[in-house]
Order: C-alpha cells, then structure tokens, then sequence
C-alpha cells in the first residue's frame, strides 16, 4: 500500500510541476512589428531583384488601411456623421 500511496503522489507531483513550467515564448502571439520584421527578413532571403525588393518592401512598411468593422449598432459604416433618431432598435 505504501508503494501505491508514494507513486500515486509522485505521479501527482509530476503532473503538477508540468502544469505550473511557464509558457515559452512560441507560446503567445506576434506583435505587429515582430510580425513586420519576420516578413522583411523573409523578404531578405528571397532573392528578387533590387526593383522588386523595393516595391515589395514599400508594400510591407506602408501604413495600414483604417479598420472598416461594424460599428456598435451592427451596421457597416466607417464615417458615420449622422444619428438616424428615425430607427426603432
């Protein structure tokens, strides 16, 4: 019984010390420029022509578009200037 007794809290132990090893890194998701800088070394290793290389370069580092999601009253509007006070919600 004590055999039992002592693999079951060594198995337990075990479990737990696996549970409690803090995530690596691959464990959690890219920033933007983590992101950004991946697509430019993988841009790097490519070998295109230096016109090429620019053009995809410039495309990589140009500002991103302005988010056009659904505003909080579920339509889609990106400038919404006016208040429809005629619609029943």
């Amino acid at each position: 019984m004590n055999r039992f007794a002592l693999a079951l809290s060594l198995l337990g132990t075990v479990s737990l010390a696996g549970c409690a090893t803090p995530p690596g890194p691959q464990a959690r998701p890219f920033t933007v420029q983590e992101s950004q800088e991946l697509a430019l070394e993988a841009l790097n290793r490519r070998g295109l022509s230096f016109d090429e290389y620019q053009r995809k370069r410039a495309e990589l580092l140009k500002p991103a578009a302005p988010h056009l999601g659904f505003d909080r009253q579920g339509e889609m509007n990106a400038d919404r200037s006016a208040v429809l006070r005629s619609r029943s919600s």
